[in-house]
């Protein structure tokens, strides 16, 4: 694709960016097959190749508008036209670079001004979002129908294992909204680590990955909290933490992407390299410890696996946590259009929630087909997202599976 970046820009990060991923377009249309939204809608503005042809004008000077905005607004970065892309079009960095620039151009009315500051102040706060949700699931009952969708049902949470001085260690992202949503998780990664030899170090001062300024117009917010996470994480690496493991995908992408976002930073350029590298999905660890693992006493053995889009498509570990639980004894039923997304998308089914209601029914169709007993996933928006309306359990895969003490 040939390209006119305006001067503003050209020779910018973002300028020589933007420019290069345009340039590797070749406008074949093969990502129409695979994105959500034009599937539902029919619009080629709707697709990538659309949203495409729309930030290369804004790129090249065109002044966007409200409808260009909506578009782009319409996308929910699952990233599942860069799995189908023969040209490896990076579709991703380029939307967030679009964004921003009409982001800067076209006012946005009070009211989603609004609602898109309070997901931004209020989602990063791990006690607000806490204390907030807590009262939301007491008054639950007395919440409005389209709120109660949002708030997910109170789970005790487990306790931590006990501090043990294992030869191996590594730290854990615990997110912002996580130990809230669904506190089982986080205890229950820490506690299969444990059993396999492995500490896991907390670090409080760490805090939200980034993921929700990111995706909505707000890198530089999302640069510093890169920043605080890579201070808080630093000593331990430096004192020998083997990894830093991010058990929700969406978390996992943003936290692999250090590397990339701060590269032209120089005071942090190649400390935001090395997190990148030691970041990992549990699934890529405990692939290593394959042969001490074993389906949880008390989990179905009939399930079927929802992969997130920033797990099979951001992080590019598609079919990992499937075929490790079939090795494992479970009966994962087929899934159809597993490479399409939920719905969940970070913040997506709040500010589109006509889609994204849409995008949930056809994939709890497509996972309940085969009439499992539990749906798994690994990420806490989908897991929320789906729980909601599944009518069957939706947990963490990490719950259904342990470690084998025997010799």
């Amino acid at each position: 694709m040939q390209t006119s970046i305006i001067e503003s820009i050209r020779n910018t990060a973002h300028g020589d960016e933007a420019d290069r991923i345009l340039r590797s377009c070749t406008h074949c249309g093969f990502c129409l097959a695979t994105c959500p939204t034009y599937q539902l809608l029919g619009n080629e503005l709707d697709s990538p190749r659309g949203r495409i042809y729309l930030m290369k004008q804004v790129l090249e000077g065109q002044s966007p508008t409200a409808t260009t905005q909506q578009h782009l607004d319409r996308c929910l970065t699952c990233r599942a036209c860069e799995s189908t892309c023969p040209s490896g079009v990076e579709y991703g960095r380029l939307v967030d670079i679009g964004r921003e620039l009409v982001e800067e151009q076209v006012p946005r009315d009070t009211g989603a001004r609004l609602r898109r500051w309070a997901l931004r102040e209020l989602l990063p706060r791990r006690k607000l979002f806490g204390t907030l949700l807590g009262l939301g699931q007491r008054l639950r009952p007395l919440v409005p129908a389209a709120l109660k969708d949002k708030i997910p049902e109170s789970r005790p949470a487990p306790a931590w294992p006990q501090a043990q001085a294992h030869h191996r260690r590594v730290l854990m992202l615990e997110g912002c909204v996580q130990p809230a949503m669904d506190p089982v998780i986080n205890p229950q990664t820490a506690r299969i680590l444990d059993g396999l030899g492995i500490t896991v170090e907390r670090t409080p001062a760490s805090q939200c990955c980034g993921a929700i300024n990111q995706h909505l117009g707000k890198p530089d917010r999302a640069l510093d909290q890169a920043r605080v996470n890579i201070d808080a994480w630093w000593p331990h690496l430096e004192s020998g933490a083997e990894a830093i493991v991010v058990n929700a995908s969406g978390c996992g992408v943003q936290v692999k992407d250090y590397g990339h976002v701060l590269r032209d930073d120089s005071r942090y350029a190649e400390k935001a390299a090395r997190v990148s590298a030691m970041t990992m999905d549990p699934v890529e660890l405990l692939l290593q410890e394959e042969g001490r693992l074993r389906p949880a006493a008390n989990a179905p053995r009939r399930i079927a696996f929802q992969a997130p889009c920033t797990l099979q498509h951001g992080q590019k570990l598609p079919g990992q946590v499937e075929a490790l639980l079939t090795r494992l004894g479970f009966d994962l039923t087929p899934v159809a259009d597993a490479h399409l997304c939920c719905g969940s998308a970070g913040t997506y089914s709040v500010l589109q929630p006509e889609l994204s209601k849409q995008l949930r029914a056809n994939k709890l169709r497509a996972l309940t087909a085969g009439e499992p007993e539990l749906i798994a996933s690994a990420n806490i928006g989908c897991i929320s997202h789906l729980g909601a309306a599944a009518g069957i359990p939706v947990r963490h895969w990490l719950e259904i599976i342990d470690v084998d003490t025997h010799d």
